[in-house]
């Protein structure tokens, strides 16, 4: 759906045949697998540095009785936290240092760093006219 929705906005059909990575760099947009990955990194760092008795980290830390079923096991959650968390070199004891974490963690493209970047090129576009 993400690549649809760019191929729409470039105005390129299928049969163009341009690659989703040449999309992506054409619109200066970074694949969402990596801005959620960004998000959940975010979120688990709001969620390390309060107290131990939040609901936040009580739910985190909670352990499930029972026993899980047979069969391949599935992927859960904090599997794949701690991936991120090996993709982005960070350990979670960093979290408590907001701007190290902040740095760390947010890696891909930020919206408003191309939005003022494309508003920087209107405002040089306006000066241009002006002078003409």
């Amino acid at each position: 759906m993400e690549t649809k929705m760019l191929r729409w906005t470039a105005g390129v059909t299928r049969l163009d045949r341009v690659r989703n990575d040449a999309m992506r760099q054409r619109l200066n947009v970074a694949p969402i697998a990596e801005k959620l990955r960004e998000a959940s990194l975010r979120w688990y760092g709001d969620v390390l540095r309060p107290n131990d008795d939040t609901v936040h980290k009580i739910g985190l830390n909670l352990e499930v009785p029972g026993k899980r079923p047979s069969g391949l096991p599935k992927q859960r959650w904090l599997d794949t936290l701690h991936f991120d968390l090996k993709m982005a070199g960070v350990h979670p004891d960093q979290a408590f240092d907001r701007e190290n974490w902040r740095h760390h963690t947010r890696r891909v493209d930020h919206a408003t760093k191309r939005d003022n970047a494309n508003k920087n090129d209107d405002d040089a576009d306006d000066e241009a006219q002006k002078r003409d």
